[in-house]
């Protein structure tokens, strides 16, 4: 693998600090523990690749930022989310999802691109319609302005012919067409950070590859800073500065992109990258045996990912593994790294 996004990381300030959140569900077999305890940092102008396979706690994780998670099963428990403005930090955590400063972040400071823009697409309302109205509402400009602002941005997505397009409906464009008009969606208000939940998703090959350089086109024109959520670790090489590897609803490991795909630690990780095709190999893909664990019936105080992992260890049933910290915030949640630490 060439060209990883950890190779062009720069330090910029804070802009998003996650600390130990908890976000669970109560459900009829009890309480779903969906992000347990998970903390990261974004700093601006920076791509966060986060990858785990379905149900590991990524798009509650990105939900839970954007104070959306589904009410009233769904909740934020525990922890912060602090969000830096220029002049203040606001714990999103402490906020009330229908709260006037959380509408006011929402769409506005911070914007989220979902899985699916059929679903997520009001089928009723034209694409322009849906636009103007973020517009109007955040920047308080009037109708014929929101419009020209509307068309302005369908063109900056690529959409052809945008002062065409901008009266469609969204049955009227290609599965490409719906991802641009959302992206165009989330960054009509100029946003501090996007989240990407997902963006490519049942797009072909060559419209995925147009989706990404859109996005890192965008992201250095406008300088914002980028949550990638996805179980494609090939998307994550080329688009991201740092990695998050989330496991039932942990974070496993964090790192540079470099760091994660030359030198995993962890044994998970290690397993989601050996189960990637490789360009002129015949080699016979890995899988990883099991599944994701049921996060209503997960036993605490030992490794989540211990029954399908190769390397376990007695103490991995016995005690849940802290949080290991290695080179340049390289963190590893996993007692082989207490094992290599003490024979060093």
């Amino acid at each position: 693998m060439t060209n990883l996004g950890g190779s062009r990381l720069t330090r910029h300030k804070l802009l998003l600090d996650v600390q130990n959140l908890c976000t669970h569900f109560r459900t009829e077999e009890g309480i779903l523990r969906a992000v347990d305890r998970v903390s990261f940092q974004v700093h601006r102008g920076e791509t966060l690749g986060i990858v785990g396979e379905s149900g590991c706690g990524k798009s509650v994780t990105a939900k839970s930022i954007m104070q959306i998670v589904p009410k009233p099963k769904g909740s934020i428990v525990g922890g912060k989310i602090l969000y830096h403005r220029e002049d203040e930090i606001i714990d999103i955590a402490t906020l009330h999802y229908q709260s006037q400063q959380m509408r006011e972040l929402r769409g506005n400071e911070i914007s989220m691109i979902f899985q699916e823009p059929m679903t997520s697409l009001n089928p009723v309302y034209t694409i322009g319609d849906q636009i103007m109205e973020a517009i109007q509402l955040h920047q308080k400009l009037d109708k014929k302005a929101a419009r020209e602002k509307t068309i302005e941005v369908l063109g900056k997505v690529g959409i052809p012919s945008p002062q065409d397009r901008v009266d469609r409906y969204p049955h009227e464009f290609s599965g490409g067409m719906r991802q641009r008009a959302m992206i165009a969606m989330a960054l009509s208000c100029n946003p501090r950070l996007l989240i990407a939940d997902e963006p490519t998703t049942a797009l072909d090959v060559t419209v995925e590859a147009q989706i990404i350089n859109l996005m890192q086109d965008l992201q250095t024109e406008m300088g914002m800073s980028i949550i990638m959520i996805t179980h494609d670790l090939g998307v994550i090489a080329g688009i991201a500065d740092r990695v998050l590897v989330m496991y039932a609803g942990w974070v496993v490991e964090t790192g540079t992109t470099e760091e994660i795909f030359y030198h995993p630690q962890h044994p998970y990780t290690r397993a989601l990258l050996q189960s990637i095709p490789k360009i002129g190999s015949n080699a016979r893909l890995e899988s990883i045996r099991g599944s994701v664990p049921d996060l209503n019936n997960l036993a605490q105080g030992w490794c989540y990912f211990a029954p399908r992992c190769s390397a376990a260890m007695d103490i991995c049933v016995e005690k849940e593994p802290p949080i290991f910290s290695r080179e340049d915030g390289h963190t590893v949640k996993c007692w082989l790294c207490q094992e290599e630490e003490a024979s060093a």
